[in-house]
């Protein structure tokens, strides 16, 4: 991707690129045809004077000798250019001469000018001067004709502008290194234009990367009054709404925590004396009337429930204030599944695929949590048999917990995890409280571990634990 930076040094140099070619074209073109135009005017100037001086005075058929001294007197001049001049004599024949013997003839004068020369005119002058720029043998030249008015010969001059084209190209190569220079002074700056852009930008990337890393109080320098001041202060502004606002919430969220936390501890003290009572009546259920014996059975259960929720959001509370820490000690994972399901009376509810040896330092009473939550979930919303699985797939141990129920729907699926959330719609009603997968997954976590939720082709939910082994995870 092209960086910011470079598209303003490349915008800024094709604009001073194309400002300088077109100002060094127009200067050249206007200083050539300047040029040529006064080297043209003197030379033609002086031709068509010294041609009425000298041939004109000629009779109007001269001699060959006559005609090539009025030549010679002709190319004497401060122009440099030569001559050629042409006419008949009294005998009619032709005669051609130059002003210098080494001259050009008559033969390289364009076929056009001698047409034009030749070519008596409509008006009351019979003859007009005409010229033309041609190049000969690699050069330029003017070359420029006329007849003598009333009869006379013709005369064609040859100016070497070889003087002028090198004037005009060290002018282009002047043009060309101002335009260079310009294109690198354009470039500089640019690239300073660039950097007073962008050095804000940068400034306003930094301070946004730093509020991503959670730094709230990041604010930016403000100075001066264009747009980019502006950002600067409007980003500012959210930023210290933001942190207002984050503030206010997070504040929030630990009354809460400390209200969730004071009420669940300040419930336990009571709870403790209702759950022993609960067992007393608990246990003397039988002897009580048949009419009453079923409310006691019902207040002992729900004794029961309010003790795990308690219990549950107490949990939840460590976690969310970051004091839950890991107890770690080295276990075989067989032994502490086993002991997890005789404790709980599930081994002959659960077909059990653990083979002894695969061991994992962890803490024991988180995994016997994540268990306790995965199987007993198992069996209360799948259906028998269920099955667990454990292994070890290279650097990490897994465990498979798979029921034979109906499974869980596509729409559900996302959420089994969630706080108190219950698929009532597709299962059973839960006597749990919602929060036991959401517990698992978080003692998953502090192990550095994770648990997924899938569907098994052959139906059924599978709830799979993957912890990593010889490592002690996140000690929060």
């Amino acid at each position: 991707m092209t960086s910011l930076r470079l598209r303003l040094v490349a915008v800024f140099a094709a604009v001073a690129l194309t400002a300088a070619v077109s100002a060094s074209g127009i200067a050249y073109w206007l200083n050539r045809d300047a040029v040529l135009t006064r080297a043209q005017n003197a030379a033609l100037n002086d031709f068509r004077a010294s041609m009425s001086r000298n041939a004109g005075s000629l009779p109007g058929t001269p001699s060959c000798e006559k005609l090539e001294a009025a030549a010679v007197q002709i190319g004497s001049n401060t122009q440099n250019y030569q001559v050629v001049l042409t006419g008949k004599d009294v005998a009619g024949k032709q005669c051609t001469v130059k002003s210098r013997t080494d001259g050009f003839p008559l033969g390289d004068v364009p076929a056009s000018l001698v047409k034009a020369v030749t070519t008596p005119r409509a008006d009351s002058s019979a003859y007009h001067l005409y010229w033309q720029r041609v190049t000969l043998g690699g050069q330029p030249y003017l070359v420029g004709g006329a007849k003598v008015i009333g009869g006379g010969p013709t005369g064609y001059m040859f100016k070497s502008l070889e003087a002028e084209r090198k004037d005009l190209n060290s002018l282009a190569w002047s043009l060309g290194i101002a335009t260079a220079l310009a294109l690198i002074g354009a470039a500089l700056l640019a690239q300073a234009a660039a950097t007073t852009v962008l050095r804000p930008v940068q400034r306003l990337g930094d301070a946004a990367r730093q509020w991503g890393a959670g730094k709230l109080d990041t604010r930016l320098k403000v100075s001066g009054t264009d747009e980019l001041a502006e950002l600067s202060r409007t980003f500012n502004r959210t930023a210290e709404a933001l942190e207002n606002r984050v503030a206010e919430l997070s504040a929030r969220e630990a009354a809460s925590r400390r209200f969730v936390a004071d009420m669940s501890h300040e419930l336990r003290t009571p709870l403790t004396a209702i759950t022993a009572v609960a067992e007393v009546l608990e246990d003397e259920a039988d002897s009580f009337d048949p009419l009453i014996a079923p409310a006691v059975r019902l207040v002992v259960s729900e004794t029961h429930r309010l003790n795990e929720l308690v219990e549950n959001l107490m949990e939840v509370t460590r976690f969310d204030a970051g004091t839950a820490k890991l107890v770690s000690d080295e276990v075989d994972v067989a032994d502490q599944v086993t002991a997890c399901m005789d404790a709980r009376a599930w081994l002959d509810s659960v077909e059990l695929d653990a083979p002894r040896g695969i061991f994992v330092r962890l803490d024991p009473r988180r995994l016997d949590v994540i268990l306790a939550n995965l199987i007993g979930n198992a069996l209360k919303h799948g259906g028998s048999p269920v099955r667990v699985k454990v292994r070890q797939v290279g650097e990490e141990l897994v465990i498979e917990v798979a029921d034979n129920g109906s499974g869980i729907p596509e729409d559900v699926l996302p959420h089994v995890f969630d706080r108190f959330y219950k698929a009532d719609a597709s299962r059973a009603r839960s006597e749990g409280s919602g929060l036991g997968l959401s517990i698992a997954l978080e003692n998953a976590h502090i192990h550095g571990g994770r648990i997924t939720a899938a569907n098994a082709p052959d139906a059924g939910a599978v709830f799979t634990l993957r912890l990593p082994i010889d490592k002690e995870g996140d000690q929060r």
